[in-house]
């Protein structure tokens, strides 16, 4: 008896484990459909492996930005070129830029093309002039194409923001890389990539293999997940924390919690829900939310007024975001992602938004 019992306790063990170690691996997957949280390692292939594919066309672009259809088709010929799947409120892609930037301006005159593909999450983000005006507060000089019906996104087999996919100077996809990181690995890839079309080509190499030196920003290990505000972005995940939970294209008066439990949002007031946002139908209303991270971003919509507070006081100089005023406000005019809480280590506590704009839309927080 006491050996029957010791087995189904160590099998018992063994199946809870196997629970745990899965519920892991799908939370992770659960997070990367939207906005991968963290660095993998890229997928390298060399010129004689199997399964090599040609880079797709890029289709259905309804706006070209920093070029033009006759010239990206010109200047894509017989050159490395960089694909970046992004989108300008996703603070992943974001990250990514300074790197990016940086690529073009040291390798663009030794053959490589950069050509930034911008796949919508919001439809703020589908208006060209806010994605005009994000190229000019990043800096972003190489071509940009807007892919508002997903169909270059789909035609790379895409999921994920941001995805970089590198073609060789005769087209062939040679380097796939999903998310932040991994930046050294990219850049070796390609100076090998421009050194075989240099060889092709007959040109001269180059000898400076020095990579680019920024700062890489170091995600807690432990973080609040990312939260939807929209009932179709937060499908399969129980992220409201009201009872009266999501209501689709109705406006729903939800009431102050009793109870805020960790990784979970909280409206207060009237507010109209939508797919992908939540709407304050009146001129005030408020957030509250209890995290843990040391990085907060909201991405809101419409003209508002913001009061953010920690624990019940106004920010400190430790954590008072980037986007913050030093009187603890937060003025939103133009759609897109704000940073909010700014620590060099994680902190958890209770934040709350108190908000003065009737109209004003937020649809999603990410941490770092």
């Amino acid at each position: 008896m006491n050996s029957e019992i010791k087995t189904i306790s160590i099998f018992g063990g063994i199946v809870v484990l196997a629970v745990v170690f899965l519920g892991i691996i799908f939370m992770g997957l659960d997070d990367l459909p939207s906005q991968n949280q963290g660095s993998t390692t890229g997928v390298f292939l060399n010129i004689n492996d199997s399964g090599m594919k040609k880079a797709p066309n890029l289709v259905g672009i309804e706006y070209y930005l920093n070029t033009t259809p006759e010239e990206l088709e010109q200047e894509i010929e017989n050159k490395v070129v960089l694909y970046d799947i992004w989108t300008y409120s996703c603070i992943n892609c974001i990250r990514t830029l300074p790197f990016i930037t940086s690529w073009n301006e040291k390798y663009s005159e030794e053959g490589l093309l950069i050509i930034g593909i911008h796949s919508p999450e919001f439809e703020f983000e589908k208006d060209p002039n806010n994605v005009q005006d994000a190229i000019e507060k990043y800096e972003i000089t190489y071509p940009v194409v807007m892919d508002n019906r997903m169909e270059t996104w789909k035609a790379f087999e895409n999921n994920y923001w941001p995805r970089k996919y590198i073609a060789d100077h005769e087209g062939n996809l040679r380097y796939d890389h999903i998310g932040e990181g991994a930046y050294q690995e990219t850049e070796k890839i390609i100076q090998q990539l421009l050194d075989e079309r240099a060889q092709d080509m007959g040109m001269q190499t180059t000898s400076n293999k020095e990579l680019v030196s920024i700062e890489e920003f170091e995600h807690t290990p432990f973080r609040t997940p990312e939260l939807y505000f929209g009932y179709k972005f937060a499908q399969n995940r129980n992220h409201l924390g009201s009872n009266e939970g999501f209501q689709p294209e109705r406006i729903v008066t939800y009431a102050e919690p009793q109870k805020i439990e960790l990784n979970k949002f909280y409206p207060i007031g009237d507010w109209k829900n939508y797919s992908d946002s939540m709407e304050l139908v009146r001129n005030n209303g408020s957030i509250k939310m209890l995290f843990e991270a040391k990085e907060v971003n909201i991405v809101t919509n419409n003209y508002a007024e913001l009061e953010i507070y920690l624990d019940g006081s106004p920010l400190s100089e430790k954590n008072i975001g980037r986007d913050i005023s030093s009187d603890g406000k937060l003025l939103v005019i133009d759609p897109g992602m704000y940073n909010i809480i700014d620590s060099e280590t994680s902190i958890s506590g209770e934040l709350e938004i108190i908000i003065e704009g009737k109209g004003f839309q937020a649809f999603t927080f990410t941490f770092g």
